[in-house]
């Protein structure tokens, strides 16, 4: 089963919650953690993986042969992400912007168009508290997301079978968190009882609805406001899993990069029954 835990604003706690579970759950199955928050990846920390093996990650950007090239535009034209500008002498190519669709190289009549490959990023894998962890890394400067948690999610796929993949996502609403959660089982969405923490859930809950993908709410910081919450999951008819109390102890524990189920075992049951109605939702 694979569950990814994704949310609407940064901050709210995934790591937290990933990490618990995969605790939690490691002594009675096999688990993996994927963390596809390529940007700042920190899993690792909280299961303190030793890393054994590491992929480097590229993606095909346009290169003009330019005594073939007629400059007739076409490249251009067909790009999406305007990573090409034909001008009558020459053709400037964007590597930042080019996503590697390759439409260009296969819309060129005169064959103008070669691939390079440009490094984005870092895969590595290894293990931590008997937990298999996976991370992808984003190239610093880079800007190019999903390519990296493509492979990620690609090497869990081909290394694995059975058990739990929970899959830590980036923050946000936009394609690494539409790459991460999309072909999961289930979808948690962490928030916290906050203004932006119930508008971005909102979003999320939204992102979620399109892709089909059954879906639950992990309210963390529980106590520190009084929001919406329940009456959002009443109205678009998500189920409130489980709820982590606003409390300093968890939040020092956090920042010393000690996982709460390591720091307050009594949590094991809690994750552990999260978990059971994870699996009677999703079927």
């Amino acid at each position: 089963m694979k569950i990814s835990v994704a949310s609407g604003k940064g901050g709210t706690g995934k790591t937290l919650f990933a990490t618990s579970l995969a605790l939690s759950l490691s002594n009675e199955i096999s688990v993996s953690l994927l963390d596809c928050d390529v940007e700042e990846p920190n899993d690792h920390i909280f299961l303190d993986t030793v890393f054994t093996g590491s992929q480097e990650i590229s993606v095909p950007v346009p290169e003009i042969d330019e005594e073939r090239c007629d400059h007739c535009g076409v490249c251009a034209r067909v790009c999406a992400f305007h990573a090409l500008a034909v001008f009558p002498d020459w053709v400037a190519t964007f590597p930042n912007l080019c996503h590697g669709c390759g439409a260009c190289r296969i819309m060129c009549p005169r064959n103008a168009v070669i691939e390079r490959e440009r490094k984005v990023g870092l895969v590595e894998w290894g293990r931590g508290n008997d937990i298999e962890c996976i991370r992808g890394t984003l190239k610093v400067g880079e800007a190019l997301v999903p390519p990296i948690i493509q492979e990620v999610k690609k090497r869990y796929r081909n290394e694995r079978s059975g058990g739990f993949a929970i899959l830590d996502s980036p923050p946000g609403t936009s394609c690494p968190m539409v790459e991460t959660v999309k072909e999961t089982d289930f979808c948690v969405l962490v928030t916290e009882p906050t203004p932006f923490g119930v508008h971005d859930l909102i979003l999320a809950i939204g992102v979620a609805k399109a892709l089909s993908i059954p879906t639950g709410v992990v309210v963390n910081k529980e106590g520190m406001g009084n929001e919406r919450i329940d009456e959002v999951c009443r109205e678009n008819g998500i189920p409130l899993l489980m709820t982590i109390p606003y409390d300093e102890r968890i939040a020092r524990c956090t920042v010393r990069g000690i996982p709460l189920v390591r720091e307050a075992p009594e949590w094991e049951s809690r994750f552990r029954e999260c978990a059971g109605k994870i699996q009677e939702i999703a079927g």
